[in-house]
């Protein structure tokens, strides 16, 4: 006797990874929770004569009134959130609209195309020839929110010799961040912190270029492989439903247009434009309101040098940002988790109880749980130079209580900073770039997280290694 099939049986049903917002809204959440968990707890700012800044009293630590995230504030934290990253989401709009209307006078199909053809049969070159490229502004100034305005470029050459957005996507802002990770010479982040550790300014540089290297050579091999992987099989591309979705903007190398004068008009704007934001970024301190002047100042005139009518210029630059709408809320959505760890008073106590973790482990693994403290830390402070006037006041005399130089200490700020900078959601400059490039925050994580354990795991070596050493001065 046979067995009936059962073919009425349901198929099982499998994981679906939740929207971006509801993954947003759910750590939202949760942050509102803790506020009801863990007690609210400050520490006293002082403000450093010397330099400026306002800093940590150490000692300071208090207890104060709890705060707990009411079930109206917990809705009231998103436009907050808003509000408060509204520089950010604005930039995303100017440059998505600015792009587009450079992308409608034909300019960028012409020029990345013929990159593109130049580069047919050594793709692989473009890979890490991008990632140094980019790694000088991010060891040097700190680029991060900066690498937005080139990620459209990045991913139409990244389609055009048939990988796909995540390639092109990374190939700009992870070069950056290896070079923010080591930050060579970054006055913002390793310039703030070892002047309140009180080091001699960028000294160290010898070991932090090594480490930089190192972060260089594991960057590029693992983006080549994921784009030699995409290449064979476009199906294996993380974000395959984009590529398919966005198929019509992807340059055809067998049928170029030809350049024409309008062509090169606009990539002698864009050529400025850009050398106009570098030196104003280098020489003036220009940040995102300048940047984002400069760019749309480009698309206007790249538009109306490109042959198109001042009502296509306006009707272009709708289209470009409403495409990246989307996008360009996470960023405010994603401020929302601190804004409400902050009104709920608790981000010191956090901060308190890691220190005090710290303080208890043996000396020999004391700067991996430095390391590790800085790491959870860094998730909930995302502004670098913020992370330094916060944690430094307390990791400096930490380091010298435990046996750690000084040095040393700055190195495990400055790699948890720079490394969760490319990952976290609260992270400006990765909600940023993702809207622009379209790829939504679940598959960057996918596509980052294997590469972020190597990061995170060779920083912890390099800490190890610079214990041994006595990395200093001091």
């Amino acid at each position: 006797m046979t067995t009936a099939t059962n073919l009425n049986k349901p198929e099982k049903k499998r994981f679906k990874v939740p929207h971006t917002y509801v993954i947003l809204m759910t750590i939202v959440l949760i942050a509102a929770i803790m506020t009801y968990i863990v007690p609210a707890g400050q520490y006293d700012r002082v403000k450093d004569e010397a330099t400026g800044r306002t800093l940590v009293d150490p000692a300071s630590y208090h207890v104060v009134d709890q705060n707990p995230t009411k079930f109206f504030d917990l809705f009231k934290a998103i436009p907050t959130g808003m509000e408060k990253a509204a520089s950010i989401i604005f930039f995303i709009l100017i440059v998505g609209g600015a792009f587009q209307i450079i992308t409608a006078t034909g300019t960028i199909e012409a020029g990345v195309g013929r990159a593109a053809k130049a580069l047919n049969g050594k793709e692989k070159l473009m890979i890490p020839m991008f990632l140094i490229l980019f790694s000088v502004g991010g060891a040097t100034f700190g680029m991060a929110e900066e690498t937005i305005v080139f990620v459209p470029i990045g991913v139409a050459l990244a389609r055009a010799l048939g990988f796909d957005a995540i390639t092109g996507c990374a190939m700009v802002t992870l070069g950056a961040a290896c070079g923010f990770n080591a930050g060579i010479l970054n006055p913002f982040t390793v310039g703030v912190a070892q002047g309140i550790a009180q080091l001699p300014l960028f000294s160290g540089i010898g070991f932090r270029i090594i480490c930089m290297v190192t972060f260089l050579v594991v960057t590029a091999w693992y983006i080549i492989r994921y784009s030699e992987k995409v290449k064979k099989n476009p199906e294996s591309s993380i974000v395959a439903e984009l590529e398919k979705e966005d198929s019509d903007t992807k340059i055809d190398l067998n049928n170029i247009p030809a350049m024409e004068l309008k062509h090169n008009l606009v990539l002698l704007v864009l050529v400025v434009g850009f050398g106009f934001i570098v030196y104003g970024v280098f020489k003036s301190g220009w940040y995102i309101v300048e940047i984002a002047s400069a760019f749309l100042a480009m698309g206007i005139f790249a538009g109306l040098l490109g042959g198109l009518k001042p009502d296509k210029v306006a009707s272009e630059f709708v289209v470009g940002a409403k495409s990246i709408v989307f996008g360009a809320l996470v960023v405010g959505i994603a401020r929302a988790i601190l804004v409400t760890l902050e009104n709920g008073v608790i981000i010191d106590t956090i901060i308190n109880g890691l220190a005090a973790a710290v303080q208890s482990l043996p000396k020999s693994i004391s700067v991996v749980g430095m390391y590790i403290v800085q790491l959870i830390i860094s998730v909930i402070i995302p502004s670098g130079s913020g992370l330094a006037a916060t944690t430094m006041p307390i990791m400096t005399p930490l380091a010298d209580i435990v046996g750690i130089t000084r040095q040393t200490a700055v190195l495990a700020y400055q790699f948890a900073d720079g490394f969760t900078n490319s990952i976290i959601p609260t992270s400006a400059a990765t909600m940023g770039y993702l809207s622009i490039a379209k790829i939504p925050y679940e598959k960057w994580v996918k596509f980052l997280a294997p590469l972020m354990t190597v990061w995170i795991i060779a920083g912890a070596i390099f800490l190890i290694i610079a214990n041994a050493m006595n990395y200093g001065p001091f």
